[in-house]
């Protein structure tokens, strides 16, 4: 295990590299200036827009920014907003509270209800239960979250008008009552991302469970006098965890780098509505950070994921 780890580490290295430059190459070459506030403003000198650019860096190739960007990464600097005209790292820094309580919360959710409901599914597969399960998973996944979005304003904001539709991103904690503003003003957007999340890994959990279910080692467990509840959970349900362990490490990195729709629907002061305002800005620093740190924990919970593999199922083995 500890070789195959120490392989993957070193893969992970020059991916990660490649994966930066592409990103750089991509978000320095679009279209736009990042200076260009101070373009249309006629009371900026250009000698002083000039010296701007000059102490951004702009004036240099993109290559040069790239390795320069790179050796600061390396240091742990990952630069300043040309925006903000804070370091980004504080930036990101601000907004990482508001994700977590709203997309780690919802991821949280759907983990928990998710995995259960599609299980008992695929066990009662043709009850009931196992088509009004369906059914929702089809209807969750269909519905595209921006729908979802300003369906629950219409109804729970503007008609009945129990909860807030816009996110309060100054109220300050210090008090039950302003616990219970923030709970409030998160039960929207959690319940759109935990609707759609849910929706997804109960279609996996079902299928992947339907899959393993007519297997020879079930039916030999069964013959040995196991009971049921033993052989699904100790054998069944292992194996069928195996893919939907794949989904979850795929989107596992949205818990940190936010939900681009939700959080602009919603207005929460999130990673995903700091990367939509930074590419509308042209402000390549905060662009940069947030999708390479996205692609470094894309790899990282993949090979979280291979790991968990091996705890899964006893047969896969790293040597």
């Amino acid at each position: 295990m500890s070789r195959y780890l120490v392989r993957r580490v070193l893969l992970a290295i020059p991916t990660l590299l490649l994966i930066s430059f592409v990103l750089y190459a991509i978000i320095s070459l679009a279209p736009g200036d990042p200076l260009s506030q101070f373009a249309a403003n006629p009371a900026v000198p250009p000698e002083v827009r000039e010296n701007i650019r000059r102490a951004l860096g702009l004036d240099q190739p993109w290559p040069v920014r790239y390795v320069k960007w790179l050796f600061a990464l390396s240091h742990g600097d990952w630069g300043f907003s040309f925006a903000s005209r804070i370091p980004v790292w504080d930036l990101i820094k601000l907004r990482i509270p508001a994700t977590l309580a709203v997309v780690g919360v919802a991821y949280i959710v759907s983990l928990i209800i998710a995995v259960p409901i599609g299980i008992l599914s695929a066990v009662r597969q043709y009850s009931i239960f196992d088509h009004v399960a369906t059914t929702f998973a089809f209807m969750g996944f269909s519905v595209p979250t921006f729908f979802t979005g300003l369906l629950f304003i219409i109804i729970l904001s503007v008609k009945l008008q129990w909860l807030p539709f816009i996110y309060d991103s100054t109220l300050q904690v210090n008090s039950l009552a302003t616990l219970g503003a923030e709970i409030k003003q998160a039960i929207m957007p959690i319940a759109v991302l935990a609707l759609f999340q849910t929706a997804t890994l109960v279609r996996y959990t079902r299928a992947s469970m339907l899959e393993n279910l007519p297997q020879d080692y079930v039916r030999t467990a069964r013959a040995k006098g196991l009971a049921e509840t033993s052989v699904i959970n100790r054998h069944v349900v292992r194996n069928s965890l195996i893919p939907v362990v794949t989904l979850i490490a795929l989107t596992a990195p949205t818990i940190f780098s936010g939900a681009l729709i939700t959080e602009q629907i919603f207005r929460v002061p999130g990673i995903g509505s700091l990367l939509i305002t930074s590419i509308e800005n042209n402000d390549i620093p905060v662009t940069v950070a947030i999708t390479f740190t996205f692609s470094v924990l894309v790899v990282l919970f993949n090979l979280i994921a291979d790991v968990t593999y091996g705890f899964l199922d006893p047969r896969i083995r790293y040597d």
